[in-house]
């Protein structure tokens, strides 16, 4: 069974477990990392916030800064790095007792997940294939597999409470990532690119990169809708139980785990890319509405609405990861995708850091009309992108080798398979 389910053996198996025992981890800290500050170490909420919000800022700059040293210096020894740092500064939480070396702590290690992100591209690039795109999607799938066990596993600790169990927690995800750094070892290096003719920084000159970037960045406050708004929604607004917030995001996951491959198959040109992401934002004003209708209404009926609303929900997701795979790579020049696909995080970051507080003045404080208003933004959104993916094939790639030409980014490069 696990033949059938990995890569053949070779470079995309060893990507795909470093990646499972990353998220392994990961799935140990999304699960308890707060309530280990909160409640083992005892920081107040309110500077627990604050220092995730500045790692937050500091992981926007790291994650361009190192995209360009892996293609400049080779993507698997920066990676192994990147991983390293993230397991020494997870580490270092159990020393982290008071807010100052809390914020050091976390935002070393958040940085070094974003800089990770980044530095891993031109490995996918590389390895991945006739299709890249497609490999990232099977890597995501590995992702919510991971982060799901390391949830599991998390739970124990949460449930057992003592600070000895949350100390083993952070150690066993700091031992995550320096056994991911060690599974890569194995993995032959990828030569440098060579400087690229162009302005430094050309991925920050790429006005439609940019503009996509942004795009992605709005669409993805849809990956905190499931983890913040939808369940202080079914506890303030609803009738609904809530245990039903562990059921919604075992649904996603699943569904995630099982299509994500299958939805990327479909999504094989920039102009495809661009056609999902308006699925995307439909699908997700879809999913809003029934949220929205959920409140008001017997037990029943609004399980059943947010039960369907979970699933409408995850469809978008699906064709949203599809598209962000297709354009980001399709569009990035091949000897610079460290350097765009780390400043194509940016938008996930800015996401991540302004998504909470958005949804929460929209969607919990405002209440019904927000969940309207935030579905509406993610339709605009989708409509917006093919426009900008259309764009972004007329106009060079400000770093394309010998000026560009009439379409400067490197969409038949990469669809033909003649990967670098």
């Amino acid at each position: 069974m696990l033949t059938k389910v990995l890569p053949a053996a070779g470079p995309q198996r060893v990507l795909a477990l470093s990646n499972f025992v990353n998220t392994l981890g990961s799935g140990l800290y999304l699960t308890a990392g707060v309530l280990y500050f909160t409640q083992a170490v005892a920081l107040p909420t309110g500077q627990v916030g604050l220092g995730l919000g500045i790692a937050g800022l500091v992981s926007l700059a790291a994650g361009v800064a190192v995209g360009h040293l892996a293609d400049r210096r080779g993507a698997r020894g920066v990676y192994v790095g990147t991983l390293v740092v993230q397991a020494l500064a997870t580490a270092g939480f159990v020393l982290a007792d008071s807010f100052w070396p809390f914020v050091l702590a976390v935002c070393t290690a958040t940085g070094a997940k974003a800089a990770g992100v980044a530095a891993r591209s031109p490995l996918v690039r590389h390895y991945g294939g006739d299709r890249p795109q497609e490999f990232r999607a099977y890597l995501r799938a590995v992702t919510n597999v991971g982060i799901s066990l390391g949830a599991l596993l998390a739970g124990v600790a949460v449930q057992v409470g003592t600070l000895t169990a949350y100390h083993l927690l952070v150690v066993g995800n700091a031992l995550a990532f320096a056994a991911s750094a060690a599974v890569l070892l194995p993995l032959p290096p990828v030569a440098p690119a060579p400087a690229a003719p162009g302005p430094r920084g050309a991925a920050l000159r790429d006005r439609p990169y940019l503009v996509l970037t942004a795009l992605d960045g709005v669409m993805a406050i849809q990956f905190k809708v499931l983890t913040v708004a939808l369940p202080l929604w079914l506890a303030e607004a609803t009738e609904a139980p809530l245990s039903l917030v562990s059921v919604t995001m075992l649904v996603n996951t699943l569904i995630v785990v099982a299509f994500q491959v299958r939805a990327s198959r479909g999504v094989d040109s920039p102009g495809a890319g661009g056609r999902a992401y308006r699925r995307s934002g439909v699908a997700f004003l879809g999913s809003c509405s029934l949220i929205s209708l959920s409140s008001g209404v017997p037990a029943r009926a609004a399980v059943a609405l947010l039960v369907t609303a979970v699933v409408v929900h995850a469809v978008g997701e699906l064709w949203h990861a599809a598209a962000g795979f297709e354009v980001s790579f399709a569009l990035a020049p091949p000897h610079a995708t460290g350097q765009y696909l780390g400043v194509f995080g940016l938008g996930a970051g800015l996401a991540e850091a302004l998504g909470p507080t958005l949804l929460i003045s929209l969607c919990i404080t405002w209440g019904r009309p927000g969940w309207y208003v935030l579905g509406a933004l993610f339709a605009v959104t989708g409509l917006a992108a093919p426009l900008a993916v259309r764009w972004a094939r007329r106009v060079p790639s400000p770093c394309a080798p010998g000026g560009g030409g009439p379409v400067g980014h490197p969409t038949d490069h990469v669809l033909t398979g003649s990967v670098d």
